[in-house]
């Protein structure tokens, strides 16, 4: 059976989400959130109803799959004849619909490795019109970026679970961490870590009590969501090809601590840099591709140093990550239609990089005006169908699966290996009740900023 080790399995969770969620939405989010405040409610919200609701996916896997595809583990663990569950695995289509703009944007963390590493723009201006160059008019370097990512995922998932995936996690997932404590270790040295610490980590309750409103909950929720993988099939396919005795709460812990751990180290170390030359902590993910070039060339050849080796890391992230959105839709194929693995992989993958490419037509120049989707541009759109819709949909759907569907006593017998008496019924509680409504708030959330252009509170309690 080409099943993960158990230390396999957990580094291929942990670099799924150990991502473009971790390393470049957290840190702006934050920023945007007024730090301390978000980063202890995100705490809080992972710790519970993220490590709860990452334990049922794998459960489903887990205990339905057997080396099956997520679509199949529903089926499984369905104890109705109608085996309409079944049809909660195929959210799974997520996955490739998200890669196909998560590696436009991983292409420019190549093209910003390979191009602007070793020459950093020294002020604002200059830093913005790269990335509006790029972004607006860099047709060619856009579709060289996604190809090339996508090459590099379709090479390690068509050589299997053990050949492919575990073994690159196996080296690039500690890697990640050992590039990231040496650039923690350097932000540590400057003057301005301990306002970076302060503004990443201070709770001062008063203060707390005024950030803490119901935009920054939403977008807490909204961001254990995207950077734990829920909901397109990920931890389902993953878990399928797991150890059978394997210790899921335990394997959870790990995920949701080092997502945690890497996040803060992220955190801690851009805002480092960013309070050092005086720039902005809020603002937008220009974070990572605007600000924090300018903030890094001053610096010197140190700060060219720090950016290529934080763009290093940040590609390992992004790269397993994208295997893990591939992944699920492989695994299908493979067992529906009796594909070989390579023939499934590469199939695939050549259908997400003609979307990729329309959605590169649709933010450059002169075909932007044309190819848009109710006035959004069609990277907008895909993001919000894939990322917010399917991924929440299907987040929504196997909690209700495991809540409602799969006999309590059955789950009872699932998790005695790892599970007492009193943390499966908190578990059970979590998942039955508690986060389906949170789940459906993010989905009303998500699609009310989207359609209205206005925050869920805004929306509601404006005049």
């Amino acid at each position: 059976m080409n099943n993960f080790s158990k230390i396999g399995f957990i580094l291929a969770a942990l670099g799924s989400s150990i991502g473009l969620g971790h390393i470049w939405r957290f840190p702006y989010v934050a920023g945007t959130n007024g730090g301390g405040a978000f980063v202890l409610l995100y705490l809080v919200l992972a710790l519970s109803l993220g490590i709860a609701m990452l334990i049922g996916e794998m459960l489903i896997g887990n205990r339905g799959g057997g080396g099956a595809n997520a679509v199949k583990s529903y089926e499984n663990l369905d104890v109705s004849s109608s085996k309409k569950w079944r049809l909660a695995g195929f959210t799974l289509i997520g996955g490739p619909i998200i890669l196909s703009f998560y590696a436009i944007v991983l292409g420019w963390v190549f093209y910003y490795l390979f191009m602007v590493s070793f020459n950093l723009p020294e002020n604002m201006q200059d830093s913005q019109t790269i990335f509006n160059t790029l972004y607006t008019n860099g047709f060619v370097p856009q579709t060289l970026g996604l190809l090339f990512v996508m090459g590099i995922t379709a090479l390690v998932i068509s050589r299997g679970v053990k050949k492919g995936i575990e073994a690159l996690n196996l080296i690039l997932t500690p890697l990640l961490f050992i590039i990231f404590f040496g650039l923690l270790l350097y932000a540590m040295s400057m003057d301005s870590f301990s306002k970076a610490l302060h503004f990443m980590l201070s709770f001062d309750i008063n203060e707390a009590k005024k950030a803490l409103t119901l935009n920054v909950f939403i977008d807490s929720l909204g961001q254990v969501f995207f950077s734990l993988s829920l909901g397109v099939g990920i931890i389902i396919t993953y878990a399928a090809s797991s150890q059978s005795n394997q210790n899921l709460l335990k394997s959870a812990l790990w995920v949701v601590l080092s997502g945690i751990l890497i996040a803060i180290m992220a955190g801690l170390m851009i805002f480092t840099f960013v309070y050092e030359y005086n720039g902005e902590v809020g603002g937008d993910a220009g974070l990572i591709f605007i600000t924090l070039p300018v903030m890094l060339s001053h610096l010197g050849i140190w700060g060219n140093v720090i950016a290529f080796l934080f763009l290093i890391a940040f590609s390992f992230a992004g790269i397993t990550s994208a295997i893990s959105l591939l992944e699920p839709a492989v695994m299908y194929v493979c067992e529906t239609y009796h594909w070989s693995r390579a023939k499934a992989t590469w199939s695939i993958a050549g259908a997400i990089s003609a979307l990729g490419m329309l959605i590169i037509c649709s933010i450059c120049t002169p075909m932007a005006d044309y190819l848009t989707i109710g006035g959004k541009t069609l990277m907008d759109s895909v993001e919000f169908l894939s990322a917010n819709v399917i991924m929440t949909l299907g987040g929504l759907l196997a909690v209700i699966f495991i809540g409602w569907a799969v006999p309590k006593n059955q789950l009872q017998a699932y998790t005695a290996h790892f599970f007492n008496k009193l943390t499966f019924t908190l578990w059970y509680i979590i998942m039955r009740y508690i986060a389906p409504l949170i789940t459906i708030m993010i989905l009303v959330a998500v699609s009310v900023e989207f359609f209205t252009g206005k925050n869920i509170a805004t929306f509601l309690f404006s005049e």
